[in-house]
């Protein structure tokens, strides 16, 4: 069985309702298998959080057909058995939220090195999709965050893919943080030498282990500029649309590192 990977800002679509099945995502998963699921929280340490994110992602999914014969969350209360956690598992979802917060714990777990070897289903749902990548943007998001020249933007990933995504666009590409445009003068900056693919709600990055696409509406950040490189209906493949990223042994020490491509 290949490793099967969905990356998506998120699968909701609203509170009761099914998971939103733009651009085929219900339609791939469904083909999926998915005896047994183990979320991966973003919040290691809040239980009342992570929970309420699993319980939720659980129920959509089987409002969609989805259903798993055990469903198993890993966080802070049960770290140290995460690798035979992971191992029983054929469906593993990393949660959404703080995506520092969430790459500390992937870190201390060792999850890079316990996901080589897993050959299930990989769903990341907001900052689990960015974390997912080799090297992983931390886009600024909490107050503090865009103006400390402290705050590590690179990080290392889980290495699954190496498209560095932006899974908020629709909801962050008019935000202000700190006193600055988030995107005109943060993200666009860092895309120098960079390459990042901003996706919006119903758009998802899949991966059948053979070939790798963008699934509908997303945007391609280069170089201080944006540009639209697949609609809504439509796929493009990462090698088309050149978003083939040479891997940096130690990006975060690097401020001119490359992102994805040439």
């Amino acid at each position: 069985m290949e490793k099967q990977l969905f990356l998506v800002r998120s699968p909701f679509t609203e509170p009761g309702k099914p998971l939103n099945g733009k651009n085929k995502f219900v339609e791939r998963l469904l083909k999926c298998e998915h005896k047994s699921a183990l979320m991966v929280t973003s919040a290691p340490e809040d239980i009342g959080f992570t929970e309420g994110f699993s319980n939720a992602v659980k129920y959509t999914m089987e409002l969609s057909g989805i259903t798993f014969g055990e469903y198993k969350i890993l966080d802070g209360r049960n770290k140290a058995h995460a690798k035979e956690l992971v191992c029983e598992s054929d469906f593993v979802i990393l949660g959404g939220g703080h995506v520092p917060t969430q790459n500390a714990f992937f870190a201390e777990i060792g999850l890079k090195g316990l996901m080589k070897d897993f050959d299930g289903t990989v769903l990341g749902i907001s900052a689990g999709s960015m974390n997912a990548a080799n090297i992983v943007y931390a886009q600024p998001e909490e107050q503090g965050e865009a103006s400390d020249p402290k705050f590590r933007r690179f990080l290392d990933g889980l290495g699954l893919t190496d498209v560095m995504l932006l899974p908020h666009y629709q909801d962050t590409k008019d935000n202000v943080l700190d006193g600055k445009k988030l995107f005109e003068e943060v993200t666009y900056p860092d895309s120098y030498d960079r390459k990042f693919v901003a996706i919006c709600d119903g758009s998802y990055l899949y991966s059948d282990g053979m070939s790798e696409r963008i699934c509908g509406e997303a945007y391609l950040i280069q170089d201080g500029n944006i540009r639209k490189i697949c609609g809504e209906g439509e796929e493009c493949l990462i090698t088309e649309i050149n978003l083939v990223l040479r891997s940096q042994a130690n990006p975060a020490e690097n401020p001119r590192c490359r992102g994805i491509g040439n």
